[in-house]
């Protein structure tokens, strides 16, 4: 074993506090929308929208991505679970073979993505009454931010793994929960690229006059988010077994990518919005 490579041991998941382990995926997930509340609040007040609309924001957007993650990875990755295990996707349990609480895991970020989209239409269409292009421009640049957290999280959880290491790898990281192979840290690979997902996001809409051409913004965050995602996914092992090469060379993941880019260009240097 390499001398710099680091050991993730399953026994460092989580915080135990009076005998229950708050895992720091879970934490990973608050942060992510804890500091997106004080974004947003800070982008409303810049926008002179009231804090009453903020707190109905926060409510729509959990729900939305929350909701659209877990579906997303049933439907994506185990589709399973609605025949074997239905009550297993919306609760923090597995019934199938034994009961065992098993937190909410399994989230997928295309979900996610589909979720934040439909829940803000319907924050825009009951509470905010402007364009659903306006808030989605807008709440991009805190989801930017919360999906660092969250793949922080996922290396946490020993989820979506990279795949074995060729030669000696300083960074290399052994997932004692999966086995003792050396192995790329995709998840961190996928958090850093966030990490200028978010600086670039956040720079258009403070400094430049880009918040004001409808739709840039979004577009921007769909194509720079999941080409991050299309890289980084060369790194990592297949979500589902068989599905390393699922359309043509394309994992699950880079295949489901490809279609939210092309969304994000037509968003960017196509959409025209309609006159009022």
């Amino acid at each position: 074993m390499h001398a710099l490579q680091i050991v993730w041991d399953p026994a460092k998941e989580g915080l135990n506090i009076f005998g229950f382990t708050i895992h720091y995926y879970s934490m990973m997930w608050m942060a992510a929308f804890i500091l997106g509340w004080y974004i947003m609040k800070k982008i409303y007040k810049h926008e002179n929208e009231t804090e009453e609309k903020l707190d109905s924001l926060f409510i729509y957007s959990v729900l939305g991505i929350m909701i659209g993650a877990r579906v997303g990875h049933v439907v994506f990755y185990q589709a399973e679970l609605i025949t074997q295990d239905p009550l297993s996707i919306f609760l923090p349990f597995k019934f199938a073979g034994g009961f065992e609480f098993t937190g909410f895991r399994g989230l997928a970020s295309h979900g996610a993505a589909i979720g934040m989209i439909i829940s803000m239409y319907l924050y825009n269409k009951k509470v905010l009454k402007k364009s659903v292009i306006w808030i989605l421009d807008r709440v991009v640049v805190p989801v930017a931010l919360g999906a660092i957290f969250v793949r922080i999280g996922n290396f946490f959880n020993s989820e979506m793994i990279g795949k074995p290491v060729e030669g000696s790898l300083p960074w290399s990281v052994v997932f004692k929960k999966m086995d003792n192979v050396a192995r790329h840290p995709g998840q961190l690979y996928e958090a850093f690229g966030y990490v200028f997902v978010f600086i670039i996001l956040w720079l258009l809409y403070w400094k430049t006059n880009k918040r004001k051409q409808s739709g840039f913004l979004f577009g921007l965050f769909l194509v720079l988010l999941m080409t991050v995602r299309l890289f980084v996914e060369n790194f990592k092992i297949e979500q589902v077994t068989g599905r390393e090469d699922w359309i043509g060379t394309l994992n699950t993941g880079q295949a489901l990518s490809i279609p939210f880019v092309l969304i994000g260009v037509y968003f960017m240097f196509f959409y025209k919005p309609k006159s009022a």
